[in-house]
């Protein structure tokens, strides 16, 4: 069977859909490409086709047309059996793919419409209209998909309610890149942030709090908003940032490796509240503890593991306060970040999420 992943605003090598879900398929035998448009040229990885429809031209608005076009029309020559979409953008290319007889997955990363509430680039007056308006587009496609595979439990149920075909895939990490056996001691007394870096993924707090420690972070990931990394740059907590740019997936483990604490603080907007970050599970299979925003369902992950301290991500102060009661008792920090690691062993590994996506495919092949 040949499928089609569609990504017309994500980075080709994409944690969740290239490491994780494109290269998963072709191990199981299936003939995978992904589509990608960022100008650096088709190449196979992994067993899986890159097909590069180039680079990204001018700003958003660009991207949602003449981008979205030049990704369907690459869909549309491929041919595949099935197409397997990332990017709300791409739901009237996918709709009328399905048309033209190809049978469609839509991958649903984050609650789009709760997420459209904390978009700084649409006015504020606009966004909850806005929002209803892609709720009812998604709501309406969905039902007419072949799958919805949804990152999150909560995000599944809210598709299944509205009685579409949907499966949760959940961003586990894959426990061979992560998990391994560092010396605590061998550890820096820093801290780090992987991942994007925004606005309500709680930067500014974690650069406020970086003055009442005697800690560095090392933080890595891309930045969605320019002119807020101009505007932190001036406050003096930058002083303490190691900043390492966007690194590839050893990069990312020998920061894992080297820090002794993992931040993911995120603000709580209606599409992070119910999320399951791939960082807090990355910092987890690291061996490292957490200090994470203290919502209902991290509570829970996180309580229950004993692998991490809670905090209003809002506040600096109990920020910095959780930086220094962690880094003031190496005892307690090294034993929450062995029971992280052991829940992710036992609970949070990406092999049994793969092998869900995998039996959805195995449904859609015998449906052909």
């Amino acid at each position: 069977m040949k499928i089609a992943h569609l990504t017309s605003a994500h980075p080709r090598h994409d944690i969740r859909i290239f490491v994780k879900e494109c290269a998963t398929l072709a191990a199981a035998g299936f003939d995978v490409t992904l589509i990608v448009a960022d100008g650096l040229g088709d190449e196979i990885n992994r067993g899986v086709r890159l097909h590069d429809v180039g680079a990204k031209r001018g700003g958003r608005l660009s991207r949602m047309t003449g981008t979205v076009h030049r990704v369907y029309q690459a869909a549309l020559a491929l041919m595949p059996d099935v197409v397997h979409f990332h990017d709300p953008e791409l739901i009237p290319a996918a709709l009328r793919l399905q048309q033209a007889g190809i049978k469609v997955v839509y991958d649903v990363h984050e609650d789009v419409p709760r997420q459209v509430l904390a978009k700084h680039w649409i006015p504020g007056a606009m966004r909850t209209s806005v929002s209803r308006a892609v709720e009812m587009l998604e709501n309406y496609a969905a039902r007419r998909f072949d799958a919805v595979v949804a990152a999150t439990p909560v995000i599944r149920q809210r598709f299944a309610a509205i009685g579409a075909r949907a499966i949760d895939v959940c961003n586990y990490p894959i426990l061979a890149e992560l998990v391994r056996d560092t010396a605590w001691d061998s550890r820096r007394n820093e801290v780090c942030y992987l991942g994007g870096i925004s606005r309500t993924r709680g930067i500014a707090p974690i650069i406020a709090a970086l003055p009442q420690t005697a800690t560095r972070l090392n933080l890595a990931g891309i930045w969605s908003e320019p002119d807020l990394k101009t505007a932190l740059q001036r406050e003096p907590g930058w002083a303490r940032v190691n900043d390492l740019g966007v690194l590839d997936r050893a990069g990312v483990g020998a920061v894992l490796a080297a820090s002794k604490i993992g931040l993911v603080t995120l603000l709580p907007t209606p599409s992070y509240v119910d999320s399951l970050p791939i960082k807090l599970f990355e910092y987890m299979a690291a061996g490292m503890p957490v200090i994470a925003s203290d919502f209902p369902l991290w509570r829970d992950i996180v309580s229950d593991a004993g692998c991490g301290l809670l905090v209003d991500p809002q506040d600096d102060q109990a920020i910095a306060a959780a930086i220094n009661r962690l880094l003031g008792d190496d005892a307690m920090a090294a034993a929450m970040g062995e029971a992280g690691k052991r829940a992710v062993l036992q609970k949070y590994g990406w092999h049994a999420e793969g092998e869900k996506l995998v039996a959805l495919y195995r449904g859609l092949e015998v449906a052909r």
